[in-house]
């Protein structure tokens, strides 16, 4: 069974494999703690948390658990990447988002397994869990777009339980930026995908990596269990050494 629904400013896609009523309200209670996590988190709603932390109505020490949480794992992404993963923009405003959806994704997909589904996938605006197979009892595969003609994959690749998730410019425009240089554009990638053991590791890394320029993929290949896919602006595909045991269905 598959739903899709268009929360957090993006549309959010569940496939758990069977069919039912448990299914059904595993299904809803996955898009409601999408909901839930957008109404505390985006620095689109003046009422949300992350809002009143930004204007100084609310103190990080008064807010969640949850929110106290990814703080701790921006930081901690901020150190690993020396600086070029930084949930503060250039304005001072704060916006979480390049690891709220890895976080939001990777959550969800543990409520779903806790409820006893094996089977599924969680793509969150291209940012993907899966767990198991899918309804024809293969592995899920996931599609690399090509980002100079976006109905065109590049590659396939087959996460096998990782998150993959991928950053670039050719959607949304050029709404990331180099922490370090936030006036230098990020010319010269176009994309870059990353498997990883965590789709929310994935998800920063990927922002990360993007921000680096070219240097990025060699960040990606220092890193262990993680593997990254780089396409610039020449329309050259650099991969880490270990992403091709992911474009086979089977390890």
């Amino acid at each position: 069974m598959r739903a899709a629904r268009l929360i957090m400013g993006m549309p959010i896609e569940i496939e758990i494999v069977g069919e039912g009523e448990s299914i059904r309200a595993a299904l809803e209670d996955a898009f409601a703690y999408f909901t839930r996590v957008d109404e505390e988190f985006s620095t689109y709603k003046e009422s949300s948390a992350i809002s009143r932390i930004d204007r100084g109505e609310l103190s990080l020490e008064e807010a969640t658990e949850e929110m106290r949480h990814v703080f701790a794992l921006a930081k901690a992404a901020k150190e690993e990447t020396k600086g070029y993963f930084d949930i503060r923009r250039p304005d001072g405003h704060l916006d979480p988002s390049g690891i709220v959806k890895g976080w939001a994704i990777e959550e969800a997909a543990a409520h779903i397994t806790a409820e006893g589904f094996k089977d599924f996938f969680v793509n969150a605006g291209g940012d993907i869990a899966s767990s198991g197979h899918n309804a024809d009892g293969e592995p899920w595969s996931v599609g690399i777009k090509n980002p100079f003609a976006q109905e065109e994959i590049v590659k396939v690749v087959y996460p096998r339980g990782r998150g993959i998730a991928t950053s670039g410019s050719y959607v949304r425009g050029a709404h990331i930026y180099d922490p370090h240089d936030p006036e230098h554009p990020l010319d010269e990638v176009k994309s870059v995908t990353v498997i990883a053991p965590s789709v929310m590791r994935a998800d920063m890394l990927a922002t990360a990596a993007f921000a680096m320029g070219r240097e990025g993929i060699a960040f990606l290949e220092g890193l262990p269990e993680v593997e990254g896919y780089q396409i610039d602006t020449t329309m050259t595909a650099t991969m880490t050494s270990g992403f091709g045991r992911f474009m086979q269905s089977h390890a």
